[in-house]
């Protein structure tokens, strides 16, 4: 009996270690936990024109950053389009930005200011290109707005890029060959109903408010456009991003009446630049995915935004915080 209490006083011993240090790993885990800081401050959201679809996902999106981040203020701030956002963010007058592929590869190519600095987060979902005109119009192709007046978004916009372009593939002067007029997609409905422009392009998620209220008010049409993926293609190393797309039959169902329309469609990144946090941004990251089918209850382009494919920011660099949400996630 005196022989055996050594090895039970050895077994408590031992048992008493084990136990300090499972405390001991508790405590420096909930003392590390303290020390890391959350992410705090102000940052900017630069989105789009009141009506477009940017601006109404910037929006559900900042109330969604609000349950994640609260000690994050999020400020969002209108814009022309793709191209003032990619300005505006690669200069640090914001933080985070949406833009469309194509006029991100523009901005790389053309060397803009800060452009060696930006960097991706997710590929959201794509835009798809819209030609709108009257129901009884004419046109029935990009090359039949020879001579028309046309809606070609504004200049900091994606959409005039795409337009220029699209018009280009179809072997018209977007300069000389149409009357171009700068508006956006909060003004070209209105135009286009009052008959001060003959028909308008406009690129953006399925369905986009302004077209889809303008459709229940007026007749109008979507032209075709998948005909110029291929001259498209041919005219730059930056067109590739654009793909054969189809608008389905209920998109805009008093406008189709039935009938898939197709077009051009290209995707849109969230970008950010290499000065932003990565514990902000690997947060701001997850927001995004996370709050995807709340989102896309009212933005409905926002619904295919796929954490399987977010990760494919081309032609951007993945950013550092965003690289290291989805290798702690599984698909």
């Amino acid at each position: 009996m005196l022989q055996a209490l050594p090895r039970v006083s050895r077994r408590r011993a031992l048992q008493g270690a084990v136990a300090a240090l499972v405390v001991f790993g508790l405590l420096l885990w909930w003392l590390l936990s303290l020390g890391a800081a959350r992410p705090s401050g102000t940052i900017t959201f630069s989105t789009g024109v009141r009506t477009g679809v940017y601006q109404r996902y910037g929006e559900l999106l900042e109330r969604a950053l609000a349950d994640d981040l609260p000690e994050v203020d999020v400020r969002l701030q209108t814009s022309e389009g793709s191209q003032q956002n990619l300005k505006r963010v690669a200069t640090g007058q914001a933080d985070f930005t949406i833009a469309t592929a194509d006029a991100v590869a523009k901005y790389l190519r053309d060397d803009s200011v800060g452009a060696d600095r930006l960097r991706g987060c997710a590929r959201l979902y794509d835009d798809y290109v819209q030609l709108v005109v009257p129901r009884d119009s004419p046109v029935h192709s990009t090359a039949d707005l020879r001579s028309k007046r046309v809606g070609i978004g504004q200049p900091g916009s994606g959409v005039r890029l795409l337009a220029q372009r699209l018009m280009t593939a179809a072997k018209l002067d977007p300069a000389h060959d149409i009357t171009p007029v700068s508006a956006g997609i909060d003004t070209m409905p209105e135009l286009l109903r009052t008959g001060k422009i003959d028909a308008f392009f406009w690129s953006g998620g399925l369905p986009t408010t302004a077209v889809l209220r303008l459709s229940e008010q007026d007749q109008i049409r979507l032209v075709p456009l998948g005909d110029l993926v291929t001259a498209l293609h041919a005219e730059d190393g930056l067109t590739g991003f654009y793909r054969a797309a189809t608008m389905p039959a209920d998109a805009y169902p008093q406008a189709q009446r039935g009938v898939a329309v197709p077009t051009i469609a290209v995707a849109n990144l969230l970008v950010t630049t290499d000065r932003t946090d990565p514990g902000l941004t690997e947060e701001f990251t997850h927001t995004v995915i996370r709050s995807r089918d709340a989102i896309g209850r009212e933005v409905h382009a926002a619904q295919l935004v796929d954490l399987r494919t977010a990760i494919y920011t081309e032609p951007l660099p993945l950013h550092d915080g965003a690289r290291r949400y989805y290798l702690s996630t599984k698909p």
